[in-house]
């Protein structure tokens, strides 16, 4: 028998060299994995001397194994793609997961929260609106409901923030536009739907500052999540006013690079490095439509199955502290620069 003191289930998964959602779905139902898989546990677990209060943990708050996945527009791939990770994740691991789209409304968000409140879920990943959400009834939802957040982080508000490091992004792009041409303008929304949004401006401007560069942000105007839209007709502007002083854009997100990019294709500017080509362009996620633009976008990209297995982890974590942890926890990973034709 080890000495080793395993604390939590986490641990016991290191150690026996498993995932924490196999873990976690043997422990749920042991019949639900493989018998190979489940040989090794039951060997761990004789072996560590481990056994986990989460059945105690259950019992004692009634939990359901039904999980709530919350989103402000699912209709934009990126949170298409970041949920039905997590939904996977959720399914490996027993647990029944509902999918919720606030379709960029607070009153929408609103009545969700109300909704899986009343259904005492085991847990629930949410990705605030933003800017336009009530703080007030986000805060009532996580006293009542274990929440992990996820790319939107509302500070001090559920018990832990999963998501992207936005200054990795803006970091590996400038770098990398710098070094091959000339510094990049900032290409934005004026009142982005996002808080990442200005998350990457000021990172923008940090790092330009950092680099003894002159920062150039163009802020255009729109509303909403039509980011496609507010890219190109944000770009013609652009483009007519003659104000651009550089060959390089850099776009806060994929989306609004996309709306450029067609503006570019209806103006007859080439966009890329080679011959004959007015301008580069880069941008930020790796939207799922990225690689299939023309030219295809260089970008910095979400790791999408490493933020959605550290929601994973943390809400298993979660629930197997009853619902709360001692200090709130945020965790951010980093981007990862995908070079494409673009730029």
């Amino acid at each position: 028998m080890s000495e080793h003191k395993i604390r939590n289930m986490e641990e016991f998964a290191a150690l026996s060299g498993l995932s924490r959602p196999t873990v976690s779905k043997y422990f749920n139902d042991p019949a639900s994995v493989r018998p190979k898989t489940r040989e090794r546990i039951e060997a761990a677990l004789e072996r560590y001397d481990f056994r986990p209060n989460i059945f105690a943990v259950n019992q004692n708050r009634s939990l359901t194994k039904n999980v709530g996945i919350v989103v402000p527009y699912l209709a934009d791939p990126f949170f298409a793609e970041i949920a039905r990770v997590i939904e996977l994740r959720c399914i490996e691991a027993g647990y029944s997961p509902t999918l919720y789209s606030a379709h960029g409304e607070s009153r929408l968000e609103n009545e969700i929260l109300s909704g899986l409140t009343a259904l005492k879920p085991a847990g629930v990943f949410l990705a605030p609106l933003g800017r336009i959400s009530d703080r007030a009834a986000i805060e009532r939802f996580c006293r009542d409901v274990p929440t992990v957040l996820f790319d939107s982080n509302i500070e001090d508000m559920g018990e832990a923030f999963v998501g992207s490091d936005n200054f990795s992004f803006v970091q590996q792009t400038v770098d990398y536009l710098c070094r091959t041409g000339a510094p990049p303008a900032f290409f934005e929304m004026r009142n982005p739907a996002n808080p990442n949004a200005n998350k990457r401006r000021h990172a923008y401007l940090k790092i330009m500052e950092d680099a003894g560069l002159e920062p150039h942000v163009i802020s255009v105007e729109g509303q909403g999540w039509g980011f496609e839209e507010i890219g190109r007709q944000g770009a013609h502007d652009l483009f007519a006013s003659g104000e651009l002083k550089t060959d390089t854009i850099l776009c806060s997100n994929d989306r609004l690079a996309i709306g450029l990019l067609a503006a570019c294709y209806e103006r007859g500017l080439r966009v890329g490095r080679g011959e004959g080509c007015a301008l580069r362009v880069a941008s930020h996620d790796d939207h799922p439509f990225s690689r299939f633009t023309c030219p295809a976008l260089t970008t910095a990209a979400h790791e999408y199955e490493a933020v959605a297995d550290k929601c994973m982890e943390t809400l298993f974590s979660l629930i197997e502290s009853g619902g709360r942890f001692e200090t709130r926890t945020e965790t951010l990973i980093p981007a990862r620069l995908i070079l494409r034709a673009s730029a």
